[in-house]
Order: C-alpha cells, then structure tokens, then sequence
C-alpha cells in the first residue's frame, strides 16, 4: 500500500469514525424540535445568528459567512436554515474551514482546513420552506474563539432567503458561481454585513458542559460595538467562561436579533413565537438569560401594560423549565434622552424591572440597569458606556455587561429562590 492509499485510508476512518459519533445526538432538521442533550463527550452548540427576516436570494452566488465560536471541538456541524423561506433551497455546495489568523476581514482560509459539508452523505441538499436541515459532522479540528468560514453556494434563485440582517461583521460574496472550496478568497470580490442561511454551529468536544443561550434584541444582537470584533456582550461572556475549569465551560449562543420585541412581530418573529426555534432546539442548553422588552415599551406601537410583559415572560420561563433549562432574568437598561423616551414609558420599565429583580419568577437574576445607570441621572446610561445614541452600548458597556453575570449562576443545578414554583 503506497503513502498516498495510507492517508487516504485514515482519513475515511476518521470521517467514519466521527459520523458514528454524530449520529446519537443529531439535531433536529425541524425547528421545533426538543434540545439534543449534552454530555461530556458530545455535542454541544458554540456559535448561533437567530433568523430575523428575509431577503432576496442571490443566484449564482457563493456565500462566505464569516463566524465566531465560543468554544471548540475536534469536529463541527452547521445548521442551514429555509425557516422563512417561502419555497424549496437548493444549496450546491456547503464548505467549512478556518478563516485566515490574525485576518477577520479576509476571505481566506487558512491552507488545509478547507471542508466540503455533507448531508447524509450527499454534498447538495434542498431544504423545504419552513425548515431548518444539519450538516453531516465535519471532520475539522476547531480552536477555542475561532472563526469559521462557513461558505454556501445558491446555484439558482429559490425565492426569498432566510438570514440575520445585523451581523456585525464582514462577510463575503463571489458572484461568478461555485467558489465554495476555494482557500484564496480572492474570488470573493464582495462584502454583506449580514449571514445568509447559517443559523448555528455545533462542536465536538469532551470537556463541555454545555450551552447557554441569550434570548435578546439589539443590545444582546451587539449594536454599537466594534463590526468585526466580536464584542458583544454574549461575545465577552464566552471569553470569561473559556477561562474557566473545563467541566465547568459552556458554549455561548446569541439569539438577539436588532429591532426584535417580546410581544409582536417586527424585527424578527416575536420572542414567544421563535423560542422554539431559536433557544429549545439547540444543542445542550443548560440556561437561557432573557432580556426583551425595551422595544416593546418605547416603539410603535407600544405597549403599557406591565401586566403584558410579566405574562409573557412567565410563559417562556414554563416552556424552558420543562426543558430542564434554567432561566436568568436581565433587567430592562435605561434610555432616557433616546427619541422613544417619555415618562410614561419610563414608569413601565420600572415596574417590569421590578418584577423582574422580585417577582421570584427566575432561578436567577443579573442586574444590567443598575450596571450601565448613570448614578446621576439613572433614567439615562453612563456617559461611558454610550455610543451616542442613549439606547444602545459601546464596547465597554458590553463588558460591563457580561462580567456582571455570575458564572455560578450558568450551572447552578439545585433550588434556587422561588423561580421553579412561580413560573
């Protein structure tokens, strides 16, 4: 047997190898189906961008969405999402690979990592409308905080495309057809600041307990940061937990979505509508951290009635309990001087936050007004922390945020306070 038949014999066994692995905790393809559990030598999710609309395909196109993990592994799995698609997808080809270090604006892809994706064995796959499809494992070693380039290419128009409008980072396009397994990016003559039809990476891994997932709008999605940082607050909190004892890690998933609202459609289906698919069907949750509602309280139309916001977060507490997933309340951060700001509108963020920091709904609580207030004016934010806009944060406040956020809270596994009983 020469050298060539050796390698390309190992490299079948460990494809084959890792599929056996992959197959007892496979996410589901439907977005409403139950989370795949976490062990510590399984799956589990490390990177996730929440669907918040559509828009027009782009045929002939290969797409280079540029992601960042919170933890790694030593083989991965993509979601592919047609959720708000109205017709079938044909995807040619998906390909997976490391993005060129030191470069996260480049399209390149570091020499040797570059992956064809699969699914169940085949490499072009047609997603219904309405649904979400996986990846076969990808045989790929992923570091810690790495970025991916996950690459998908639309060989035809198949209606609108589902994707995550506020990326906050730069992306590629090549418009002159299948530059899917291309290392050199330099086919790649376009930029999107947004994700097309990747929706959630799994990895891997055996020291992982797990993940958690932030269930938010635009502060969460990571307006006012730095584009191609990575320094959202979600962001800032997988760098703490990297830090820690491996059994007690967990993989950060952020499922904000910029304009989103807790009780109506608007950026984004509402954040009852899109629990399911956006928090319980992922991969080895552990904890969800709710912060909804600024948008609801100071849009158009907005709502009044604290009443409506206790209700519905007692309703998406229930449906995570039943899970087994534990729920941290954030409060609702101030906006005084933004142009949506009155009084009346103010008094019910308070009384929503103090339902949220008393009402014994949670297993716990993290406080973020009283992180990002100005002492002297607390209806506004810390002149520190705001990027000009009095409603969203810069990169300090984002990690003002985060390191707010009690690592003990993300795995605490016995009774606490009265969350359980009340919700």
């Amino acid at each position: 047997m020469t050298t060539k038949h050796r390698r390309l014999l190992a490299t079948l066994v460990a494809a084959l190898a890792i599929a056996l692995l992959g197959t007892a905790g496979a996410l589901p393809a439907r977005a409403d189906a139950g989370p795949a559990p976490a062990t510590r030598r399984g799956w589990t999710g490390t990177w996730e961008a929440a669907a918040s609309g559509t828009v027009p395909a782009l045929p002939g196109t290969s797409i280079r969405n540029v992601v960042h993990v919170s933890v790694g592994g030593r083989a991965a799995r993509v979601r592919i999402s047609n959720r708000l698609g109205t017709s079938p997808l044909e995807l040619g080809s998906v390909t997976v690979a490391l993005q060129e270090k030191g470069a996260p604006t480049s399209p390149n892809a570091v020499a040797g990592t570059m992956r064809a994706a699969t699914f169940r064995g085949a490499t072009s796959v047609t997603v219904p409308a309405g649904e979400d499809t996986v990846t076969d494992p990808v045989s790929l070693r992923v570091p810690d905080g790495a970025n991916l380039l996950i690459t998908v290419y639309t060989p035809v128009d198949t209606g609108p495309a589902t994707y995550h409008r506020s990326a906050l980072q730069t992306s590629f396009l090549a418009p002159s057809g299948n530059h899917a397994a291309d290392e050199d990016g330099s086919a790649y003559t376009g930029t999107t600041g947004s994700w097309y039809y990747v929706t959630g990476v799994d990895v891997l891994g055996p020291r992982t307990a797990g993940s958690v997932v932030a269930l938010g709008d635009s502060i969460t999605d990571g307006s006012g940061s730095t584009s191609s940082a990575n320094r959202r607050w979600p962001d800032r909190l997988a760098e703490r937990l990297r830090a820690l004892p491996p059994h007690r890690r967990l993989g950060v998933l952020n499922a904000g979505i910029a304009g989103n609202r807790l009780l109506l459609d608007g950026t984004g289906p509402n954040a009852l509508s899109r629990l399911d698919a956006d928090v319980l069907s992922r991969t080895g949750v552990r904890t969800m951290i709710l912060m909804e509602g600024i948008n609801d309280i100071k849009g158009n139309p907005n709502q009044t009635d604290p009443a409506a916001f206790e209700d519905a977060y007692r309703q998406i507490v229930r449906r995570a309990h039943v899970r087994g997933i534990r729920v941290i309340g954030a409060t609702i951060t101030p906006y005084g001087g933004n142009g949506g700001y009155t009084e009346a509108r103010e008094a019910v963020r308070q009384s929503f936050n103090a339902f949220i920091r008393t009402g014994g709904l949670f297993d716990a609580v993290v406080d973020f007004d009283a992180v990002v207030r100005d002492p002297a004016d607390p209806h506004r934010i810390l002149p520190a922390y705001d990027p000009g806009d009095h409603l969203h944060f810069n990169d300090a406040g984002l990690k003002a945020m985060a390191d707010a956020i009690d690592p003990n809270d993300l795995l605490f596994t016995g009774a606490r306070g009265a969350g359980r009983n009340a919700a």
